[in-house]
C-alpha cells in the first residue's frame, strides 16, 4: 500500500519514470530521456509516445477488469448504460457514485492523465531550440503537444473540478507545465485552470494554422481538432458565443455523414464526421470492451430500455447501427454494438472517436439556445442533425425549455457510449435518475448537490504532495 501511495503521489511530476500499469501500451525508453532531445526526429518520437499513452486502460482503453476512465466510464456512471450481472461488479463504486479517497480506480485515472501530461511536457521541453532551422516542423510538433496537454487537463477538470463555470473560484486541478521531480503543484481554482487550458489551446490553434498533417485517418490533432475541442470546452465553461463560433468553424469544413456512410464510421471503414480518433490496432488493447466484450459474448453493460424507446426504430439509422441482440443460452440480450470491431470481426478493436462533427452540431444548438434571439438557429441545428439520421423526418418547432430538453435528449441518442453522459448531467446540474436497472445494489438517484459529482484527490497524492494537502474535494 505504501508503494502504491508513493507512485500515485508522484503523478503530478514524474509519472513517466514508471512504466504504465498495463501490458498493452509500451512506450520506448528513448521517449523518456532525462535531457533535451538532440533532433526533431527525437521530438517526433516523443509525440508518438504521447499519443500512445491515451491507450492506457485508465484513460481511453478498456480491459477485462477495467473500463476507460474517459471513454466508457462516463456513460456507465449515467443512466443510459445499465450494468449487468455479467460485469461481475467491476467499477461498482464509480457506477454507483460511492467512491472514496482511497479508491484505486480514481487513483488510476489521476495517474494516467498526468502521465500523458508529463509525456507532452517532455515533448515540449527545449523544442524551440530548433525553431531557426525548421520553424514549420517545430510548430507542428509543439502545437499538437500543447493541445494534448490542455485537453488532458480539461479532462481532469471534468471529474475533479468543483464547477465548470469559466470564472468559478472553486477548486480546479493542478496545471503541470514542466517535468521536475521536485515540483509538487497545488490545485488551482477553476478559473485559473481554464486560463491555462485556453492559453495552451489558443497557442496550439495558432501554431497549427496552415500545417498539413498526414491525417487521413484523423489520428492526429490538427487545427480543426483544436477548434472542435475548443467548442466543447467553451460549452462547459458556459461561454456560449465562443462555443457557437468554434463549432461553426468545424461544421463549415466537415459535413455530416450520409446514411450509407454512417454505419461504416463504427467499423473504421469510413472517416466521415470524425475530427480526431485515437488509433487502435490488434494487440494494443480496446477502448470499448467495458461495454460488450465481443470475444467472450459478455454483455457488461446494456443500453437502457428507457433510452432505446426514444428512437424511431423504423426510420432512425442509428437504431440498427448502434444496437443488436446476442444470445446467451436461452436468453437474448440487447447490446450496444457501436464498438464491436472492424468488418465482420468482433474483437472490440476499433479507433476511439474522441470527437465527431455530430457533437459540434449539438454543441452549437445548445450554445445558440442559451443565447437571446438565437433559438431558431438552435432549432435549425437540431432539425439538421435529425434529418441526417431519420428517414422521412419532419422538422419540429420548439422553443424555450422544450428545445433545450430536445437537444439534451438528442445528445444522449447520438453520443451513447462515447463518454459524455456523466459530464452532461454534472454541467447542467441535473439529478441522476435510473429507472431501468439490473442489479439491486445500483444507486438509482443522485442529487445535483451530492459530493460524488466531484471526484476526490487520491489519498496517495494528498500524502505525498504537501502543497495539495488541505485541498481535498469537498465532503471527502
Amino acid at each position: 500500500m505504501k508503494i502504491n501511495k508513493f507512485i500515485v503521489g508522484l503523478g503530478l511530476s514524474v509519472a513517466l519514470v514508471f512504466p504504465a500499469c498495463n501490458d498493452v501500451l509500451e512506450v520506448e525508453p528513448e521517449f523518456q530521456r532525462g535531457g533535451n532531445f538532440s533532433s526533431l526526429d527525437d521530438y517526433q518520437l516523443s509525440l508518438t509516445g504521447t499519443y500512445a499513452r491515451f491507450r492506457q486502460t485508465a484513460y481511453f482503453g478498456s480491459g477485462s477488469q477495467t473500463t476507460g476512465t474517459w471513454s466508457i466510464l462516463p456513460d456507465l456512471m449515467g443512466e443510459d448504460l445499465v450494468q449487468t450481472e455479467e460485469d461481475l461488479a467491476n467499477w461498482q463504486n464509480q457506477i454507483n457514485l460511492e467512491y472514496t479517497t482511497d479508491d484505486p480506480d480514481v487513483a488510476s485515472g489521476w495517474l494516467a492523465a498526468y502521465s500523458v501530461i508529463t509525456q507532452a511536457n517532455i515533448t515540449l521541453r527545449g523544442i524551440d531550440q530548433f525553431a531557426a532551422a525548421n520553424q514549420e516542423r517545430v510548430n507542428e510538433i509543439k502545437g499538437q503537444a500543447l493541445a494534448i496537454r490542455a485537453m488532458v487537463h480539461f479532462d481532469l477538470l471534468r471529474y475533479w473540478g468543483e464547477s465548470y463555470d469559466r470564472n468559478a473560484t472553486g477548486l480546479g486541478v493542478p496545471y503541470v507545465t514542466e517535468v521536475d521531480i521536485e515540483t509538487m503543484p497545488a490545485r488551482l481554482t477553476v478559473k485559473e485552470t481554464y486560463d491555462n487550458i485556453f492559453r495552451d489551446m489558443e497557442e496550439a490553434e495558432n501554431l497549427l494554422e496552415g500545417v498539413e498533417l498526414d491525417n487521413d485517418a484523423r489520428a492526429y490533432i490538427d487545427q480543426l481538432a483544436v477548434q472542435a475541442l475548443l467548442a466543447r470546452m467553451h460549452l462547459y465553461a458556459k461561454e456560449y458565443p465562443a462555443a457557437e463560433s468554434y463549432a461553426s468553424l468545424v461544421i463549415d469544413q466537415v459535413p455530416l455523414a450520409d446514411q450509407d456512410e454512417f454505419a461504416e464510421i463504427w467499423t473504421d471503414a469510413s472517416r466521415a464526421e470524425v475530427i480526431w480518433a485515437v488509433s487502435y490496432n490488434a494487440g494494443e488493447g480496446s477502448p470499448s470492451s467495458g461495454i460488450y466484450n465481443g470475444p467472450g459474448n459478455r454483455n457488461r453493460a446494456r443500453p437502457s430500455e428507457d433510452l432505446v424507446a426514444t428512437y424511431n426504430q423504423a426510420n432512425d439509422i442509428r437504431f440498427d447501427t448502434y444496437f443488436d441482440f446476442r444470445a446467451l443460452g436461452e436468453d437474448t440480450r440487447r447490446i450496444l454494438r457501436k464498438f464491436l470491431g472492424r468488418g465482420a470481426t468482433e474483437d472490440n478493436v476499433v479507433d476511439w472517436k474522441v470527437i465527431r462533427v455530430a457533437e459540434l452540431y449539438l454543441i452549437r444548438a445548445e450554445a445558440r439556445a442559451m443565447q437571446p434571439g438565437k433559438q431558431l438557429l438552435a432549432l435549425a441545428d437540431l432539425n439538421t442533425l435529425r434529418r441526417a439520421r431519420i428517414n422521412n423526418y419532419v422538422d419540429v418547432v420548439l422553443a424555450g425549455q422544450p428545445l433545450l430538453d430536445a437537444i439534451a435528449l438528442e445528445r444522449r441518442k447520438e453520443l451513447i457510449g462515447e463518454g459524455h453522459r456523466f459530464f452532461d448531467l454534472k454541467r447542467t446540474t441535473r439529478t441522476l435518475v435510473r429507472t431501468d436497472v439490473d442489479l439491486p445494489s445500483t444507486n438509482v438517484e443522485v442529487l445535483p448537490n451530492a459530493r460524488e459529482w466531484v471526484w476526490p484527490v487520491p489519498q496517495g497524492e494528498i500524502d505525498a504532495n504537501p502543497n495539495i494537502r488541505g485541498q481535498q474535494s469537498p465532503g471527502y
